[in-house]
């Protein structure tokens, strides 16, 4: 019986890790929508920069990432384009930061393999002033202190009550 208990026990406690864990590569939403389309592209081709307006976005838009210079999507306008820089490595995964009216969320690109997208008319002559998005860094990378403490309540809480009924049911086969 007890290794029932022990059992249950242990699937609510990763049953509660697993509903703290996100999708690898969703973007993090915010109070407002927002898109990088399209998602792959190689280095020097172009993006185009979404941004849905509602209540949590109603000014400027200010969107920053490794992979070209920092824009602004005026308020009033839902897109931008922008050129990608051409010397950002094919393969890497980039951040794309959108922040408006103190909301902040990300999304990825990607740049594709291959040659360098040809823009007669345009050249930048600039380099990253980051460096590439290569990895999450650790284990806790992408928690915040909020999600690891509600995980730690979710599993404590589990373990308590897989406790409380393994006690009860000693106690009432005993006496």
């Amino acid at each position: 019986m007890r290794a029932i208990c022990l059992a249950s026990a242990v699937l609510l406690g990763a049953g509660a890790l697993t509903s703290c864990v996100p999708a690898a590569d969703a973007a993090i939403q915010t109070d407002f929508n927002f898109s990088v389309l399209p998602s792959t592209v190689r280095a020097g081709g172009e993006v185009t920069l979404h941004v849905t307006r509602n209540r949590a976005c109603r000014g400027e838009a200010a969107v920053d990432s490794p992979a070209f210079d920092p824009v602004t999507i005026p308020r009033g306008e839902t897109w931008t384009t922008v050129v990608v820089d051409r010397d950002a490595e094919p393969g890497a995964l980039y951040d794309v930061e959108f922040e408006c009216d103190g909301s902040r969320g990300f999304a990825r690109l990607t740049i594709a393999r291959g040659r360098p997208a040809h823009h007669p008319d345009r050249h930048p002559a600039h380099h990253p002033r980051k460096g590439v998005h290569a990895g999450e860094g650790g284990t806790l990378a992408g928690f915040d202190l909020k999600e690891i403490g509600l995980g730690a309540a979710l599993i404590a809480g589990s373990l308590g009550v897989a406790y409380h009924f393994a006690r009860r049911r000693t106690d009432g086969d005993a006496g």
